[in-house]
């Protein structure tokens, strides 16, 4: 159990696998009360099952659609509920639709600018008076590499995710004064199979764990102290 930890409130979005079960499950064995969501029900609820295996402390879940704003508003209306509180605020949720400009859909489009981007203004939206009542709190943003370099077929990912890192920035700035911390993490390729059979080499990708301990590096650094912005790659990656 991390003491720094001990009693904080978080929420992670988008934390039924990958980097955000990763994250969910650190906080959760570091001795946070965690809350998670994520668009199913059957996943959320088996998540919840696999973390409360691991921890002691105060493990929490519901259904959620962070690109819908009333699903963004009854998810944090029930962490009050359940948890009383709230210190920490992960943004993973995410995904994209990938074709070039030409052939990407209008539906694909919305979707991914609103999970990858309005889904982080509405959970961080609804965040901040709650950090307010705490005496301050943390924003965690998950991006992607992908934020500051565009690839051909990736015009709605790449557009959501160089909005992030904009985002992330201007909300730093507004809320510094207010005690609140605001910090994106910009991972490259990272290894978030579940599928053991999955036919792809992975072993030079990085590890969901080492985001996860990214994570933890950030939330211990002192209040005096704000790393705004890490940029994570493979440090071998395939050539």
């Amino acid at each position: 159990m991390d003491e720094f930890l001990k009693g904080k409130n978080a929420i992670v979005t988008g934390a039924t696998r990958g980097i955000g079960f990763a994250i969910a499950s650190m906080l959760a064995e570091a001795g946070a009360s965690v809350a998670v969501c994520s668009r199913s029900a059957e996943s959320t609820e088996k998540a919840l099952t696999l973390l409360a295996a691991k921890s002691k402390s105060r493990i929490v879940g519901k259904a959620a659609d962070v690109g819908n704003p009333d699903d963004v508003a009854s998810f944090f209306d029930f962490v009050d509920r359940e948890l009383g509180g709230l210190d920490i605020l992960v943004n993973n949720a995410g995904g994209g639709k990938f074709a070039s400009t030409a052939a990407l859909t209008i539906e694909d489009w919305q979707s991914t600018i609103a999970t990858n981007l309005s889904g982080v203004f509405y959970c961080s939206h609804a965040a901040l008076p709650r950090f307010k009542s705490r005496g301050g709190g943390y924003v965690i943003n998950i991006g992607s590499l992908a934020g500051k370099n565009a690839f051909a077929g990736g015009a709605a990912y790449n557009a959501s995710k160089f909005g992030l890192k904009g985002f992330s920035e201007a909300m730093m700035l507004d809320h510094r004064y207010d005690d609140v911390r605001v910090s994106s993490i910009m991972p490259g390729s990272v290894d978030t199979r579940f599928d053991s059979n999955s036919a792809e080499p992975a072993d030079w990708k990085i590890g969901a764990d080492d985001i996860a301990e990214i994570v933890r590096m950030l939330l211990k650094m002192p209040a005096r102290t704000l790393v705004s912005r890490v940029e994570v790659r493979p440090s071998k990656p395939k050539k």
